[in-house]
């Protein structure tokens, strides 16, 4: 039943159509834009559709910015002979936040999944292995701990192993604060695999 009028009914619409957005959530949304200064809805328009329309991918590590190359890239301090492989934008941004990476990164935009019907040539494994032409001495596999990152994780290996380029993956096992009753037996392992010395 619609109780808002069409307008109102198709704005709580559009918003529940994004990810993570329910229908509680959209009213919420809808209600607090309808209520904010008209100003601040053009603005929050114009935004979104400049973003749209200007943000792209980088030429060099796939990761989406509105320049050529992105900030990463262009920083003459980073490292680029060490490249770390992420799935997505999000997941560069949480190695980002750490501050303690100082090499650069490729972004995948995905991950294989033959159950999905995604395969490497749906992901930027073409572009990662272009830009191992250049002088890289090694690549971390940071892509997910799931059968999808695992899988995609053994591919890119396979494929880079041969050049004789150093290929690792991000060690991955308890969480800090976790017990270890609760943690399963293939994260306990990689854990396990994953030691430090202290």
């Amino acid at each position: 039943m619609d109780y808002y009028g069409s307008q109102m009914s198709r704005l709580i619409e559009q918003l529940s159509s994004l990810p993570g957005i329910g229908g509680k959530s959209a009213q919420r949304l809808a209600f607090h834009i309808i209520h904010m200064p008209k100003e601040r809805v053009q603005q929050l328009a114009e935004t979104i559709l400049e973003a749209r329309n200007n943000v792209r991918y980088c030429s060099q590590c796939c990761t989406l910015t509105d320049q050529e190359t992105c900030p990463i890239c262009s920083d003459p301090s980073r490292d680029k002979k060490t490249i770390m492989v992420v799935e997505t934008t999000r997941d560069l941004a949480a190695y980002e936040k750490t501050g303690k990476y100082e090499g650069v990164y490729h972004v995948l935009h995905g991950a294989i999944s033959p159950m999905l019907g995604i395969g490497p040539s749906d992901i930027k494994l073409k572009e990662l292995m272009q830009r191992l032409q250049g002088d890289v001495e090694e690549v971390i596999i940071a892509t997910n701990s799931s059968l999808e990152g695992e899988t995609t994780a053994m591919y890119i290996s396979k494929l880079i192993k041969p050049t004789g380029i150093k290929v690792s993956r991000i060690a991955s096992g308890v969480p800090v604060g976790g017990d270890l009753e609760y943690i399963d037996e293939v994260t306990l392992l990689r854990a396990l695999e994953g030691r430090i010395e202290l």
